[in-house]
């Protein structure tokens, strides 16, 4: 038993202990600097901050098909073989071909494919009766593949971009919807907390008040005055009171915790070393937006109901793209091309090219085969078309049903958000309304219980009432004023609830998102 209290001390003793109040960095933040700091240090946002840019990314990616493609070609190529008759003139024919080319390919918005090609090579051989050796040619080439009816059209080709650009949108919105989210967050923890500390002080001023009550029952005890049977009920009031301070005292450590957390006051050193006060002051002004005019702004600003619109172009989009692919296929093929020839132009005896004695030679190099080539000297075209019907559609269409019904599902959703926005709206509105009034309310019956208390007291003093009287109506002093600060706190908490329902809590404190 020794061991296990030895133990228990020992981990006592190790256990962290929470700052003390002279090692602690008293902050004293108002509201927008909390938002600030939640907008920049907390996690969630952080995360969803990141999005855009993931989105950004496969923006890029989904138009790197569309970019221009270069290919360079090179080829060479050598052959020996024993001759097999006489015209070949040599016991073993060699020859040499070399091949080279450019080509520049592209994706063209319509769904063909366009390329531009310059293909180049050269042959050399040791067989006889040859015109021109060695030989260079030259090719340039236009060529386009189109399709007609299926695939064709830039909805079907740049669906992958569409999408992309899409969930960009998509990804700054669900931002945009974390940021509203969390400064709606910031006011309802930095009120509460705020409310915590306020509330402290009013259980405060009624201990203070219990007790002054209860050291002048002592004294007229002493005197003769009372029986001292009164000073129990004084002592008891006290002792009660100061179990809801120690109360309204832990709910100030609470909610002082959940706002470091909720701003990420981590993110700046040790939050166990700084202590975090509310220096606002309620501000409390009446509401002017009516029920038209916070739906238009809703219906408008909205990030959740952007987004769900957003999928609806999408869905849309995969509807046309469904339709296109029922469609058979019809494409077209195109090339027009332009040859050159030249090389070393081999001259014979007497002009006899069977006599197979080469006189002389006339020089020529690859470029004026390659001049002959641009200069579309030899125009050479073909066309043509390729239609493939399939004998069966089923799946094509399967899919055409299953977006078309996507996209109706997507349409009710729509109307469904709409009509949750209209009455969360609407709701909050009326919990305006509501919480305006209560404050009117309760700031009146605050008032008469000071003003009750005031005239007990005074009767209390000419021994026309009791101790208990007194207690009571310092209670009921007490509970009207926490009443009163809960309703003004619920009023300004309904009004940054219809900002946020209305999607603007951020415009309305300067923030801007940059895109």
């Amino acid at each position: 038993m020794k061991r296990i209290v030895i133990l228990i001390l020992t981990l006592a003793a190790l256990a962290p202990r929470p700052a003390s109040a002279q090692d602690q960095q008293v902050l004293n933040l108002g509201l927008e600097d909390c938002i600030a700091k939640a907008l920049r240090n907390n996690l969630a946002v952080a995360v969803e901050k990141l999005n855009p840019d993931l989105a950004d990314i496969q923006i890029t990616k989904a138009r790197e098909p569309f970019l221009p493609r270069l290919d360079v070609t090179y080829g060479a190529n050598r052959t020996a073989n024993p001759s097999y008759w006489f015209l070949q003139g040599s016991g073993t024919t060699v020859s040499n071909l070399s091949s080279y080319g450019v080509a520049i390919a592209e994706t063209v918005p319509t769904g063909g494919n366009l390329s531009v090609s310059l293909q180049n090579y050269r042959s050399e051989t040791n067989e006889a009766f040859q015109l021109i050796n060695p030989r260079y040619g030259s090719t340039l080439q236009f060529s386009l593949s189109q399709p007609l009816l299926k695939n064709f059209g830039p909805t079907v080709t740049r669906r992958a971009i569409a999408e992309a650009e899409n969930s960009l949108s998509v990804a700054q919105l669900q931002f945009r919807n974390t940021m509203q989210e969390t400064v709606y967050l910031v006011q309802q923890t930095y009120w509460n907390y705020f409310f915590a500390v306020e509330n402290t002080k009013v259980k405060r001023q009624s201990l203070q008040l219990a007790r002054e009550l209860l050291d002048k029952n002592k004294k007229e005890v002493e005197f003769g005055q009372i029986a001292a049977i009164d000073v129990l009920t004084a002592e008891s009031t006290v002792a009660q009171r100061e179990a809801d301070l120690i109360e309204a005292e832990g709910l100030i450590r609470r909610s002082e915790e959940v706002l470091k957390s909720v701003i990420n006051l981590a993110a700046e050193g040790d939050a166990r070393k700084m202590k975090v006060l509310p220096s606002d002051k309620l501000a409390y002004a009446e509401n002017r937006v009516t029920l038209d005019e916070a739906l238009k702004e809703a219906m408008e600003r909205r990030p959740d109901l952007q987004i769900l619109k957003k999928g609806q172009e999408i869905k849309a989009l995969n509807v046309s793209v469904a339709r296109n692919q029922t469609l058979p296929s019809l494409d077209l093929q195109l090339t027009y091309f332009s040859p050159g020839i030249s090389g070393d132009l081999l001259i014979y005896q007497n002009n006899d090219y069977f006599s197979g004695v080469v006189i002389g030679t006339q020089k020529s190099g690859p470029s004026a085969a390659l001049g002959d080539a641009f200069k579309l000297l030899y125009n050479n075209w073909n066309i043509g078309l390729t239609l493939s019907v399939p004998l069966s559609t089923l799946l094509t269409k399967a899919d055409l049903t299953y977006a078309k019904l996507d996209l109706s599902q997507s349409q009710v959703r729509i109307k469904n958000q709409e009509q949750q926005i209209e009455l969360e709206v609407s709701d909050t509105l009326r919990t305006i309304e509501t919480d305006s009034k209560r404050v009117g309310a309760l700031r009146v019956s605050r008032e008469l219980a000071e003003k009750t208390l005031e005239g007990e007291e005074k009767k209390l003093k000419v021994g026309l009432s009791t101790n208990y009287f007194v207690l009571d109506f310092q209670e009921k002093l007490a509970n009207a004023r926490s009443a009163e600060l809960r309703a003004q706190i619920d009023y300004i908490l309904a009004v940054a609830s219809l900002e946020k329902a209305m999607g603007v809590n951020l415009e309305t404190r300067g923030f801007k998102i940059a895109q």
